[in-house]
């Protein structure tokens, strides 16, 4: 017999239907290659350019920054003149909505706020995103350090909170209840068919990042969804479209250990041959949950060398970047030249 929620996905399906073959824009197809990226502040100086060229990089990524299709054209128009290319701007208002993942009042303000954000994009000629569908935010705990004394952000289960865009989710439950399963799955169905209309208008991928840290539940809220690679693989299958995929950040992948069905190289290769895999987080942490530090690229629990050979093998020809970098000595910039480093050289020496 159907369950509750396939009769609730069923309903949503029914309510917004497709686009017509005739709305559809094609994806661009992605070049052979691994793109290596750098994040960039959202208010970027031609510094932060100049220094983008200087590492090597082809593409930039530009995090949570909000604004119009005008900000959008005109950072693209910024970056360009530089010589580098834009993979995608963020937008902070719409990514990590508790009001779309758990169905709180101005749910549908949300969502229609996405499709806007997704048609700016598309405008400025910008045709991939990264989503998150966090219902409380991402936990960490104090800052701790890892080699040499750099600061990180380190996770202790019991003693972290959840935070995004200046709220703070804290224990024993951060809404007042306990969200069941069921009711997660509703709302994701709710908002993913009503978004991949717009997407595939527009010709944008959307890769959904998985739940930082992907604690299979944090103060009434289950991860189960994209803290799961069974969850991932039912998602796609709900959202149904060559427009919705992944964001594998390597280093939350890792966090989540045994929880997540599946070690970060096979998660690699299976989204990989799904076709779903367009961008990678390249960082690494010491331990799975429930205690970790995000450390340097060469410094955590996981072989990163592997890492590259299984995206190589694998054929991965979406963007890559940095994430998360701890604090080194000599400033901001320290820390991102030596991941970006360390990154192209084994790029280079394993392609």
């Amino acid at each position: 017999m159907a369950t509750r929620r396939e009769f609730a996905a069923a309903a949503v399906a029914a309510a917004f239907p497709p686009a017509s073959t005739a709305q559809k824009k094609p994806l661009a197809p992605l070049a052979p290659g691994i793109k290596i990226s750098l994040q960039i502040p959202n208010k970027f100086t031609d510094e932060d350019l100049r220094f983008a060229v200087q590492i090597g990089v082809d593409y930039v990524n530009i995090p949570s920054a909000g604004g119009t299709h005008e900000f959008f054209a005109d950072a693209k128009r910024r970056v360009e003149a530089a010589g580098l290319k834009v993979w995608n701007i963020g937008n902070s208002n719409v990514h990590n909505m508790p009001e779309v993942t758990l169905n709180l009042p101005g749910r549908d303000q949300k969502i229609e706020e996405y499709k806007q954000y997704l048609r700016d994009l598309g405008r400025a000629g910008i045709y991939y995103t990264t989503y998150a569908h966090m219902g409380n935010g991402i936990w960490s705990s104090e800052r701790e350090t890892t080699r040499g004394g750099a600061s990180a952000r380190a996770f202790r289960l019991e003693t972290a909170k959840g935070y995004w865009a200046g709220k703070t989710f804290e224990p024993p439950l951060s809404h007042g209840r306990k969200f069941s399963k069921e009711e997660l799955w509703e709302n994701y169905t709710y908002f993913i068919k009503q978004v991949i209309p717009v997407a595939e208008e527009q010709g944008i991928r959307i890769g959904i990042h998985p739940d930082d840290p992907p604690v299979p539940e944090l103060a009434g809220v289950p991860r189960h969804i994209f803290g799961t690679f069974d969850g991932y693989v039912k998602a796609l299958e709900i959202a149904n479209s060559p427009n919705v995929g992944v964001c594998l950040c390597c280093g939350t992948w890792m966090e989540g250990g045994k929880h997540t069905g599946k070690d970060v190289f096979g998660a690699i290769r299976e989204f990989a041959r799904m076709g779903k895999l367009w961008k990678i987080h390249f960082r690494n942490v010491t331990a799975p949950i429930p205690y970790f530090v995000e450390t340097f690229v060469d410094n955590g629990y996981t072989d990163m060398k592997k890492v590259m050979r299984t995206l190589i093998d694998s054929d991965f020809r979406g963007n890559l970047i940095a994430d998360h970098v701890p604090t080194m000595v000599g400033g901001r910039l320290t820390g991102w030249a030596y991941s970006i480093g360390y990154i192209r050289a084994l790029y280079d020496v394993m392609r």
